[in-house]
C-alpha cells in the first residue's frame, strides 16, 4: 500500500515493513482507479493533506477579494459551489513529489501555485457556459444564469488577470 509520495518517491507498507521506491505514473493513476484522494493516500497522516487544501481555500478566498461589488458576488457564487478541487490537489502532490519544502503554518507557494491552477480551471469553465449556454453545472445555475453573460465572463476575465499576478508574485520561475 502507498502510504505518501515525497522528492519523486513512493513509500510502501507491507505489514510492519515501510520500503521506497520510484514514483510512476501507475502510482498516481492507480490512486484514481481506486477512487482515492491522491492527497489522502498518506494515510497515516490524513489531517495533512486536508490541512493542505484548507490552507488552498484561504488563498482562493482571499485573491477573490475585489473593489467590484459584482465580481466578489459572482466569484464567491461560484467558490460557495464547492467542487472537487482536483487540479489544486494534484498541484500539491507534484511540489512534494518535486521536493518542495513543506510550507509553514500561513502557506507557501505550493499553495499560491494550487490556488493559481484553480483560478484559471474556474475561468474556463465560466467562460465555456457562456459559449455553451450552459444553465446548470452540479445541479446548480451556472454564474452566466443567475447573473448574466457580461457578468460571468467579466468575473472569468478576473480570475484569468488575478492568476496571472499570483504567478507574478510566486517568486520562481520552476
Amino acid at each position: 500500500e502507498v502510504i505518501g509520495f515525497r522528492d519523486g518517491y513512493k513509500w510502501l507498507a507491507q505489514g510492519d515493513t515501510t520500503h521506497v521506491a520510484p514514483l510512476g505514473i501507475n502510482d498516481v493513476t492507480g490512486i484514481f482507479q481506486r477512487g482515492g484522494s491522491v492527497l489522502g493516500t498518506a494515510r497515516k497522516n490524513p489531517a495533512k493533506s486536508e490541512a493542505d487544501m484548507q490552507r488552498v481555500d484561504a488563498v482562493i478566498r482571499g485573491r477573490l477579494a475585489s473593489d467590484v461589488v459584482l465580481v466578489s458576488q459572482v466569484a464567491e457564487y461560484i467558490i460557495g459551489g464547492g467542487g472537487k478541487r482536483l487540479r489544486p490537489a494534484l498541484t500539491l502532490l507534484a511540489s512534494g513529489a518535486a521536493g518542495v519544502p513543506p510550507a509553514g503554518p500561513g502557506g507557501g507557494p505550493q499553495h499560491e501555485l494550487a490556488a493559481v491552477v484553480e483560478f484559471i480551471h474556474t475561468a474556463t469553465l465560466l467562460h465555456d457556459d457562456v459559449v455553451d449556454d450552459s444553465g446548470l453545472r452540479r445541479g446548480r445555475k451556472t454564474a452566466n444564469a443567475a447573473f448574466g453573460n457580461a457578468a460571468a465572463v467579466l468575473v472569468g476575465d478576473f480570475l484569468y488577470s488575478r492568476a496571472f499576478q499570483m504567478m507574478l508574485t510566486a517568486g520562481s520561475m520552476r
